[in-house]
């Protein structure tokens, strides 16, 4: 899978993130994985909310203080300088803008970015409790529900990283559907090819998805196709465990028990199992497939999405 330069995979990000000095004390938090790792494949948009609603860098650092739902940002040293306004603002002039991006990743504990379990602090003093969200990330998160969103620190967990990146990566395949222009018959293909990409997910999900498209028709295309991608990034928020793959591993191996040999066979059986008791890692029986895959092409198989939903060399099926 290599980068479109026509379309590229474009996402939006905390400035910060990426080495730019826009934190409170004149710094950053570049993070070495986006910017030596993801750069290759994605374009990012960075955006400051601080920055960008106006404050300085470096400034009074702030905090967020009052209702956890919805908390006021304010200054640490000086409580009466209230910026929830002027963050608020900023947010909803810029989210308007990222039609275009295919998710997000944001600076945890950030009180404008940070996508929960932010500090927010009593109004009469006291100890903080972890149930916020930034102002700028809470409002990203609510206009642009299915938006892929994470932020850095759960990226070095490998299940919730390849989680996103491939959430990252349908988003924008659905992106790309809306443009050419959604029909039922286009539908219909998008949901064969993310057949066992979600199935790994949720076996539920994709029946209730194929109920969904059981009977679509043009007039009502808009409202399904609504409903339908509403459904489907849901399923794939929920990482897949050993099992949920494991599942589609023997699903998929079924392609080719008239085509390999017995040892052949034995051998892609016995990977799966390793797999599925944590022997080895998820590339280990991917590689298997794609080889007997390319000495016995099948074009159902060669649709299908699961077998690389991201780019190889990102290697994020190496710790899974």
């Amino acid at each position: 899978m290599q980068q479109n330069h026509d379309n590229p995979v474009t996402i939006g990000i905390s400035s910060c993130l990426l080495g730019e000095p826009v934190r409170y004390d004149g710094g950053h938090k570049r993070d070495r994985f986006i910017t030596d790792q993801l750069d290759e494949y994605l374009r990012f948009v960075p955006i400051c909310p601080e920055m960008g609603s106006g404050m300085p860098a470096p400034r009074p650092p702030i905090r967020l203080v009052g209702d956890p739902h919805n908390p006021r940002a304010v200054g640490v040293d000086d409580p009466e300088r209230d910026v929830t306004r002027q963050l608020q603002a900023f947010s909803n002039k810029t989210i308007p803008t990222l039609d275009h991006v295919s998710g997000y990743i944001l600076k945890k504990d950030s009180p404008s970015c940070g996508m929960k379990r932010v500090k927010v602090y009593p109004e009469q003093g006291g100890c903080a409790e972890r149930k916020g969200s930034g102002i700028f990330a809470a409002t990203l998160m609510s206009r642009l529900p299915n938006l892929p969103v994470e932020e850095e620190g759960r990226l070095n967990d490998p299940v919730l990283r390849e989680n996103f990146i491939n959430r990252v990566f349908v988003y924008h395949h659905w992106q790309q559907l809306q443009a050419e222009g959604l029909t039922p018959a286009k539908l219909i293909d998008f949901h064969a090819r993310h057949k066992y990409l979600v199935m790994a997910h949720s076996q539920a999900a994709y029946k209730r998805m194929g109920r969904l498209l059981s009977n679509v028709q043009k007039p009502v295309i808009k409202r399904i196709g609504h409903d339908y991608f509403c459904e489907l990034m849901n399923a794939l928020q929920r990482p897949v465990n050993r099992k949920g793959h494991t599942n589609v591993l023997q699903h998929i191996m079924g392609y080719l028990k008239r085509h390999i040999s017995a040892h052949d066979k034995q051998e892609l059986g016995e990977s799966i199992e390793r797999y599925r008791l944590g022997e080895i890692p998820l590339v280990v029986p991917i590689t298997l497939f794609r080889h007997y895959f390319r000495l016995h092409p099948d074009p159902y198989i060669a649709n299908q999405v699961y077998l690389q939903p991201h780019p190889e060399k990102l290697g994020l099926r190496n710790q899974l």
